[in-house]
């Protein structure tokens, strides 16, 4: 899929593509991991991380690095890192890859929802999690980013679990905590 000189595939990601994923997180955003981060996810949730390819050249110019937590006492995936280079951005890469990481969550894991952290400023991504793709905002975690930047906790739910049921009731209550620093008006 793509546009003119744009093409671009969404594959499951392989082991020689780490680094190049690393390259291209360096490139678009200020939180940087280490390669052996990369190789870590790599050898523990393969079937979860996806690279968007441009087609002519090779390049990749998108990723998303998931995984399944382990900190959790039901079955749940996160969201470690996505990103698309700005020349690849408005083309649907990142919703592709978000959905191509969703289905094996859902299929090979099992997950019961995932989860992921935005910056409460980052009304592109807010906008894809949100509107596209379902998810909530279940909470904040203040200074969450290196900056002293507010997080939302975000959670797409696939299953209808009692997490699930209580998360709706506290959005319909007003419980869901709100940031400090929320999105200028």
């Amino acid at each position: 899929f793509g546009f003119k000189d744009k093409m671009v595939s969404i594959r499951r990601a392989q082991v020689e593509d780490m680094l190049k994923m690393q390259q291209t997180n360096v490139w678009c955003l200020p939180e940087n991991y280490t390669s052996k981060y990369y190789f870590y996810h790599w050898l523990n949730w393969s079937q979860l991380l996806y690279v968007a390819e441009e087609v002519s050249t090779g390049k990749i110019v998108g990723y998303v690095l998931a995984k399944v937590d382990e900190e959790t006492s039901d079955i749940s995936g996160h969201i470690t890192s996505i990103s698309v280079l700005r020349t690849h951005r408005k083309l649907g890469i990142a919703y592709k890859l978000m959905c191509a990481t969703h289905q094996d969550m859902i299929e090979v894991m099992d997950c019961d929802y995932c989860s992921l952290n935005v910056r409460v400023t980052n009304r592109a991504a807010l906008n894809l999690y949100e509107t596209k793709l379902g998810y909530l905002k279940t909470g904040v975690e203040e200074g969450y980013y290196a900056d002293g930047e507010d997080g939302y906790i975000m959670k797409k739910f696939f299953k209808e679990t009692d997490e699930y049921k209580k998360v709706l009731k506290d959005i319909q209550a007003g419980k869901i905590v709100r940031a400090k620093n929320k999105i200028p008006e």
